[in-house]
């Protein structure tokens, strides 16, 4: 980038060297693998013979040059924010009016969990919508994730993250949008939203599927049965699901090592997430019957071909750091406008009583029939209808 005037945008085409693609093949073939797992479910991880089967398409199918394409196709750029470049897709409209609508994904996905929804909300008239429902999208790259900068000093948390989103919208013209989440990106948007009530950045509105808050001692002695058997998912997730986290959170350096060196040590890391928490309660444990290999691949290569298994991973020390608890506190109820899909896959899921109370102005809330963790991936005409629904009441 240039260095000279940081306030710039500049064009990003990907065009990763045939070299890299070579050395990430051979380290491929060349893979020494364990031996396999001494039970026939996934309680002591992936299976072998999965992650076999993606390795194999990985080295003699899959084409990444697709990907890169696709990337290009959509437009993608470069801008520097307290010092450090970040990586975004900015995909624009044709239909006249279109709101700007931030998406900010989360771990270990990356800009591509939005790949199925793009064309709907820029172009709803071609997908059941009305020119009404059309939003000019910036999608970017979370600090140390994708093709962004790597931090190189401490205090790149997620409020810091969402201060720099609001330099990014600042900088593309927008006065007035709206933003939406999940996972790491929900965390995002509620400190986007926090913003809002504080000091008045221009957003309208928000739209999350998932809800970060923990019940109060108080909630949880008075809770409906079907609250209860939220907080025992949410309670198993965190004992038995959540070693990634744990890990992530205080020594994100020594699993650095393994996901930088090794494809396979990173593919089934994030395998493990797509299989455990992707889907409705009926599909976990079977990643294929939810995602392609081809798109389990795309989500591994943004984090092998930039190098940034570590650095993402520093996300969760620096959220862990600063207090967020697992998954995630907010300190005040958030005022502006809110809408709130539930993912029936989600371990951690929220009622809406409880959810009224932290979002004081709850415009939408919807218990989606189908789908898990990374829902607008799974489910993207559920969801795209949900964030429709959401902004379509504030005009």
């Amino acid at each position: 980038m240039n260095r000279t005037d940081t306030a710039a945008i500049i064009p990003f085409t990907l065009d990763i060297p045939q070299a890299d693609l070579d050395d990430l093949r051979q380290r491929l073939l060349n893979t020494r693998w364990p031996d396999q797992e001494t039970v026939g479910d996934t309680s002591q991880g992936p299976k072998l013979e999965k992650i076999k089967a993606l390795v194999e398409h990985w080295a003699t199918s899959y084409d990444w040059r697709k990907t890169e394409a696709l990337l290009n196709s959509w437009g993608q750029y470069m801008t520097n924010i307290d010092g450090l470049d970040i990586h975004f897709l900015d995909i624009r409209s044709t239909v006249p009016g279109a709101r700007p609508l931030l998406l900010t994904h989360g771990w270990p996905g990356s800009v591509l969990e939005f790949r199925h929804a793009i064309s709907a909300l820029t172009d709803p008239e071609a997908h059941g919508g009305t020119a009404t429902d059309a939003f000019h999208l910036v999608i970017p790259s979370l600090p140390g994730f994708g093709f962004s900068g790597k931090p190189t000093e401490t205090g790149w948390n997620l409020k810091r993250t969402a201060k720099a989103w609001t330099v990014l919208m600042e900088r593309l013209g927008y006065t007035t949008w709206f933003a939406q989440g999940g996972d790491l990106g929900a965390s995002v948007t509620s400190e986007l939203a926090a913003l809002e009530s504080a000091s008045n950045i221009g957003l309208a509105g928000i739209h999350l599927n998932m809800a970060l808050f923990m019940p109060t001692d108080d909630e949880a002695r008075n809770a409906t049965p079907e609250e209860q058997a939220m907080m025992q998912e949410s309670g198993y997730y965190w004992q038995v699901l959540s070693a990634y986290s744990q890990e992530m959170s205080t020594r994100p350096q020594t699993i650095g090592y393994s996901l930088t060196d090794s494809p396979v040590g990173l593919a089934s890391w994030i395998y493990a997430m797509f299989q455990d928490v992707g889907g409705s309660h009926d599909e976990h444990g079977d990643a294929e019957k939810l995602f392609t290999l081809d798109e389990m691949i795309d989500d591994i290569m943004l984090y092998w071909l930039p190098n940034t298994a570590a650095s993402a991973a520093r996300m969760y020390w620096e959220s862990n750091k600063t207090g967020w608890a697992n998954p995630g506190t907010i300190q005040e109820p958030l005022t502006v406008p809110v809408g709130l899909s539930i993912m029936p896959g989600e371990y951690v899921r929220r009622s809406r009583r409880w959810a009224e109370k932290r979002y004081t102005n709850l415009v939408h809330f919807n218990e989606v029939g189908r789908g898990g963790h990374f829902a607008v991936l799974e489910q993207p005409d559920l969801l795209v209808a949900d964030i429709r629904t959401t902004f379509g009441q504030i005009r």
